[in-house]
């Protein structure tokens, strides 16, 4: 092979998402293998580098624009908050391609930037009229992190609560980083929710499900959470999930083809004991292939010609058949119930048309 095909993993190894990092690092390593056993991106050998998301964002900033002044990277990827996609975007703008691949509020339309993770209408709307059907929840608390995503999507679910006739009727914003949710229980315990949405991230969501079950609300509310993974479900522990549900593109135990093929390898290359498999990890994994998927429709690792070839893009992965418009990945996403130490998933959801 020529010169690798080098790829900057922005992910969090510190804070409330550091929880993710040791999984995303592993599964980028073997997307990146998977690749190079076929041929690389273009001929090009991939190579890794793996970028800490969870500093202050202007050394992030100065450390991406470095590898890139440097001609380190050839492109970005990887799962971060939107606060940090918002920092990088000006200094990535215009010269690599860059595929965020967390679940976030949508609405991204800068050029050269690709969004693969889940967005409301895919998950969060689909989730709260399923919930409503099949559940008869009618009245919702918002319990999230004080930044862009759950304030964001807060604004979006408002929309849903009056297209399906439900009823917002608290909203709850805490740190990012919080350590403690005193605060915040005695309002929910006080208050006529049925369900909490939970917008928190790590071990932010963490802290907050045995703060949840100690007060004994999990037996009287459920809670609905866009983001909780395997990770974060082992250490909230059984006693603290009880009336969990969660939304995603992708659980490590989805019985599908594709998703036992990636479990598979993944055991194979880091056996038994490595970082558990989950979303966050595997979203970059998806990155990872979208990336290829882009280079190789367009025939080069050009912005522009990436851009200009982007539109109908597809490629099969753990997730099924991933399609790109707009900027945005096309995607199932199943609704999961907390079983234990696992998600039992029970329906694929119907997307929202507009």
């Amino acid at each position: 092979m020529t010169k690798r095909y080098q790829i900057g993993l922005v992910v969090p190894l510190r804070g409330p998402g550091g929880i993710f990092g040791p999984s995303c690092e592993a599964v980028a390593d073997l997307a990146a293998a998977h690749l190079n056993d076929n041929g690389g991106i273009l001929g090009r050998e991939v190579a890794i580098e793996v970028v800490d998301a969870s500093g202050r964002p202007a050394e992030l900033r100065g450390r991406i624009a470095g590898l890139l002044d440097a001609g380190r990277i050839d492109a970005i990827t990887g799962w971060h908050i939107s606060t940090v996609r918002e920092n990088l975007s000006s200094v990535v703008a215009d010269r690599v391609p860059y595929v965020y691949t967390s679940l976030y509020e949508g609405g991204e339309s800068r050029r050269g930037i690709f969004c693969s993770g889940e967005t409301p209408g895919l998950q969060v709307g689909p989730a709260l009229n399923w919930l409503r059907r099949n559940m008869g929840l009618r009245r919702w608390a918002i319990v999230g992190s004080d930044y862009i995503w759950p304030r964001r999507t807060a604004r979006v679910v408002r929309q849903y609560c009056r297209a399906f006739g439900l009823d917002l009727v608290e909203e709850i914003y805490v740190r990012y980083g919080t350590p403690s949710f005193a605060a915040t229980l005695p309002r929910l315990e006080a208050g006529r929710a049925e369900g909490v949405l939970m917008l928190m991230v790590g071990s932010d969501a963490v802290k907050f499900n045995r703060a949840f079950a100690r007060r004994g609300l999990h037996e009287r509310m459920v809670r609905f959470a866009p983001l909780m993974e395997e990770n974060m479900l082992l250490a909230s522990g059984v006693d603290a999930t009880e009336n969990l549900f969660v939304a995603a593109g992708y659980f490590k135990s989805l019985a599908t083809a594709d998703a036992l093929d990636l479990m598979s390898a993944y055991v194979e290359r880091f056996g038994p004991g490595a970082p558990p498999l989950n979303n966050a990890a595997e979203s970059c994994y998806e990155g990872i292939m979208a990336l290829a998927a882009l280079s190789d429709r367009a025939g080069s690792a050009d912005l522009s010609d990436i851009v200009r070839h982007s539109a109908g893009v597809g490629y099969e992965g753990p997730r099924g058949t991933m399609t790109i418009s707009g900027g945005h990945t096309h995607q199932t996403v199943y609704l999961a119930a907390a079983g234990g130490y696992e998600f039992d998933v029970i329906d694929a959801l119907e997307p929202m048309t507009s």
